[in-house]
């Protein structure tokens, strides 16, 4: 079982009231979101499906997978999706010191900036949002990186796709009993949590059609 809640308590949030874990509306509108890529044939995958849908979403990107897979994260933007960045090395907050943890991340931006700037009419919806990974950060590097002007993009609800214990009907189970509009949610493109969200996501989009929701990218 998950050592951490799917749905993210109020107390939490309370907490760290300078982190978004959610879109307060009374629209029914569920933002998506997606950690771990570009990565060949599952990110490609989901665009498909999202497009299907005509679902927006935000991408919350590796450096290191950025710049392996390039055409990837340029047709994330082509398909009008937001960019998120997840650091360069996927590093854990709390076991790395608060400089290189900002380099880390400042590495990752300037490569988003720099391919946004090789591709005439690319344009990221949202600037400068941070995710990161694993939930993991020190205060002092969230309070730095506030500073320099990043929303810090937490979540409310965490499908655990990736956790190859839980069965892909729970994963399911996990968006579906908790999900409320303005919900920020957690799947990734990625190839260990494949399985699960491939078997998910669809059902997802179609369950909160039907409900007459959309899904948007995060816009700041």
């Amino acid at each position: 079982m998950p050592l951490i809640p799917v749905k993210v308590p109020l107390v939490v949030k309370k907490m760290f009231p300078k982190y978004i874990w959610d879109i307060p509306t009374n629209d029914k509108t569920i933002y998506l979101t997606f950690d771990d890529g570009p990565t060949p044939e599952v990110t490609d995958w989901t665009l498909k499906k999202l497009a299907e849908y005509q679902a927006q979403a935000t991408f919350f990107c590796i450096g290191n997978n950025i710049e392996k897979h390039p055409d990837i994260f340029k047709a994330i933007l082509k398909d009008g999706h937001a960019i998120g960045n997840h650091t360069h090395h996927h590093l854990k907050g709390w076991k790395t010191k608060t400089e290189p943890y900002l380099e880390d991340v400042a590495r990752t931006q300037n490569l988003i900036n720099d391919l946004l700037n090789q591709e005439q009419g690319l344009k990221p919806r949202s600037q400068k949002l941070f995710r990161p990974p694993y939930g993991r950060i020190k205060n002092s590097q969230g309070k730095k990186l506030i500073a320099l002007g990043y929303k810090i993009i937490m979540w409310d609800i965490i499908s655990f796709d990736w956790d190859r214990e839980i069965s892909e009907e729970k994963c399911l189970d996990h968006v579906l009993s908790n999900a409320v509009p303005g919900s920020i949610i957690v799947f990734h493109d990625s190839v260990k949590a494949a399985k699960n969200m491939q078997y998910a996501l669809p059902k997802v989009l179609e369950y909160y059609t039907k409900q007459g929701f959309s899904f948007k990218a995060l816009n700041f």
